[in-house]
């Protein structure tokens, strides 16, 4: 049986063409013909559905928006889960609530499935440099039964322990970026407004480790883009803006499940689309 991977977008594509360096048979599915085409020509093959691509492989990678979308590719007459071979592989590799995890991983194993929540971090750069870091949730052994397809676009695979808590470890990482760019959205505003140049913060910054490579790119990234008008801004950030909306939602959800309060980040989930849009940078 083959491999297999659903979602061709800026991540999932490179993460897909990775798994080719493995010289196993690859099926891809996108909505979107043009990835599709990108990755036959350079040998997998296209699938018509995710019905066609479970029929054929023993394991399959889900890179998709939201859950939502991954509902739809799993769940249903058609889904992945209806059709996968008995012992097949799921690993979802898509930004969830931990809830929705288990959830799937609960339906899969009711059809002698495995579902491993593999999110990633490091973006569209890493994924192309397979240098992607995986947080992993699951079984020892099972993990351990994929590491090859996993270390196809990662350099630094974590375990983090059972089914749901690579989940709620991207979730956490993503609260601490999103924290960090408000953060560093608003000390840029006060020094502005005081008279100062926000760069002399990333100086300051980069001296004591306050202020990351990551905030720092944020700044000058989104700086750049909006000197160019509020169009060009919303055109290179809304998409991420609205990343980060389901991010910290899915956060907050699971920290409601969890009975945990989380009255900061509450706060960041109120004002992350002014911190990526805001033109007063």
């Amino acid at each position: 049986m083959a491999l297999g991977f659903v979602g061709l977008g800026n991540i999932g594509r490179p993460m897909a063409r990775q798994l080719l360096k493995l010289g196993e048979e690859l099926w891809v599915y996108d909505l979107a013909a043009a990835p599709v085409a990108a990755l036959t020509a350079l040998g997998a093959r296209a699938a018509a559905s995710p019905r066609e691509l479970a029929q054929r492989c023993r394991y399959v990678g889900v890179c998709v928006r939201d859950e939502p979308e991954v509902a739809a590719v799993l769940e249903g007459a058609d889904g992945i889960c209806a059709h996968l071979p008995a012992g097949g592989v799921v690993a979802l590799h898509s930004t969830v609530t931990q809830a929705a995890v288990l959830r799937w991983a609960r339906a899969a194993a009711s059809r002698g499935l495995h579902l491993i929540d593999a999110p990633i971090t490091g973006g569209a750069v890493a994924a192309e440099s397979a240098t992607l870091t995986y947080m992993l949730g699951g079984e020892a052994a099972l993990i351990e039964s994929c590491r090859a397809m996993f270390a196809s676009s990662g350099a630094k695979l974590i375990h983090a322990g059972p089914a749901g808590a690579g989940m709620l470890l991207k979730l956490c990482n993503n609260l601490m970026s999103y924290a960090a760019f408000a953060a560093v959205h608003e000390a840029a505003r006060l020094a502005r407004a005081g008279g100062l140049d926000p760069g002399l913060l990333a100086e300051v910054g980069r001296s004591n480790g306050v202020v990351t490579a990551q905030m720092e790119a944020f700044l000058g990234n989104r700086a750049r883009l909006a000197q160019a008008g509020p169009a060009a801004l919303e055109q290179a950030l809304g998409p991420f803006a609205a990343i980060a909306r389901k991010d910290l939602a899915a956060a907050l959800e699971s920290a409601q499940q969890l009975q945990v309060a989380l009255p900061a980040t509450e706060a960041v989930a109120a004002v992350i689309e002014r911190v990526f849009l805001d033109q007063d940078n």
